[in-house]
């Protein structure tokens, strides 16, 4: 049976929660543009510099299991709208690092808020999904890839002019923080379980065992590696790819800091697409093939490699991984036998591990052996994406 339409208050709550998902994408990639200068200042390696990003994936981790507790006590509404204006006073900071130390513990306490934001504006998005009885998750992620294409272009935009970076930041934190606030005005009311069938609520007080049954620990595991992994890739334009043009390749600042955007921007099409292609051909099968085309583009890119060549690299990379993280948060989400919340939780965290692993994991190859090498773990992420595609549903529920 069709859905039926949506109400006038689910139609106003989807705006809300895509206005959280564009600001929060558009907060973080003002900055990646500006990281061949801010490692230039900090006089810093490449394996250096790594470590000093991977302070937010780290601060991501420690941070990231404190959201359900958060949720549940003020709501993913307001947890994830005053997260954003947060995260965006937090970007401020960077403008006052001495040195790579305290520039890693400004990204830590960026992660560690960014964490419990992006666990609550899913999770309100997955309510207003319940409302509308269909897919919607794709579109939402889709719009965190415009805003992360907005943010990359205003980053690289104030690179190429060599705007300051305390009035580019400022300008950034302001602008998305009164975004988020207005938008918290038209987000759902009501327990955060409210839009559930009532048999498929958390009952409470059960025991660790009963909570967390064997085949769903395994389940969330193979999950969270495949998150982990669509997180390598993005981890890949975002803190590599303005350096290996402009370093590798002799691109000018402008130029390289397209490299994020050549892979947002790809990720948005295939994100906004994504809810429409799924239905027809299942999560698995876009998955599986979004990983061979991604793993493809970015070898041969690395194999011939020149500043076209890498941006259509990151392009494919991009779109083969668009529906990656939606959709081993949704199948997390869909886990039979867990409370409400804690699959997406769960996931969420450990997609933060490839965030973690990846900054470091490339820093060292690259000085090792070449930036370019480094990147082939992009190549290696899709071909274990492909593989792991297979935990995911074959169709959708109905199709």
């Amino acid at each position: 049976m069709p859905a039926a339409p949506p109400t006038a208050q689910a139609r106003r709550a989807r705006a809300a929660v895509a206005a959280l998902f564009l600001t929060n994408g558009a907060v973080f990639f003002n900055l990646v543009p500006r990281y061949p200068e801010l490692k230039a200042d900090l006089g810093v390696s490449n394996a250096v510099f790594g470590t000093a990003v991977a302070g937010a994936p780290l601060g991501a981790l420690v941070a990231g299991l404190l959201a359900g507790a958060a949720i549940r006590r003020l709501g993913s509404a307001r947890v994830a709208a005053s997260g954003i204006a947060l995260t965006g006073l937090v970007t401020l900071l960077v403008c006052f690092v001495p040195n790579w130390v305290t520039f890693a513990g400004v990204l830590f306490a960026f992660g560690a808020l960014d964490a419990v934001v992006d666990v609550a504006q899913n999770a309100h998005g997955l309510r207003v999904q319940r409302l509308y009885g269909r897919s919607i998750v794709n579109s939402l992620h889709g719009l965190w890839s415009v805003g992360a294409v907005l943010g990359g272009l205003m980053g690289a935009a104030a690179a190429g002019l060599r705007l300051p970076l305390p009035v580019h930041l400022t300008i950034s934190a302001v602008l998305f923080s009164v975004v988020a606030l207005v938008a918290y005005r038209f987000l759902l009311p009501g327990a955060e379980d409210a839009e559930r069938p009532a048999g498929r609520r958390n009952p409470g007080g059960r025991g660790w065992r009963e909570a967390f049954p064997g085949a769903a620990v395994r389940m969330l595991a193979v999950l969270g590696l495949l998150a982990a992994c669509g997180a390598l890739v993005e981890d890949a334009g975002e803190s590599w790819g303005a350096l290996f043009l402009s370093g590798d390749l002799g691109a000018d600042a402008a130029t390289a800091g397209l490299a994020v955007v050549a892979l947002q921007a790809a990720m948005t099409a295939g994100r906004l697409t994504g809810d429409r292609v799924v239905d027809r051909f299942g999560r698995r099968a876009v998955v599986r093939a979004g990983a061979v085309l991604a793993a493809a583009g970015m070898g041969a890119a690395l194999a011939v490699p020149s500043v076209p060549a890498a941006l259509a690299g990151f392009a494919l990379a991009g779109l083969g991984f668009a529906t990656v993280v939606p959709a081993a948060m949704q199948a997390a989400d869909e886990l039979p036998g867990l409370p409400d919340g804690t699959g997406l939780t769960v996931v969420s965290w450990l997609l933060r591990g490839g965030f973690l692993l990846s900054p470091p994991l490339v820093g060292v190859v690259a000085d090792l052996v070449s930036l370019r090498a480094g990147l082939l773990t992009v190549v290696a992420a899709g071909a274990l994406t492909a593989v792991l595609a297979r935990a995911l549903p074959r169709r959708e529920p109905g199709g």
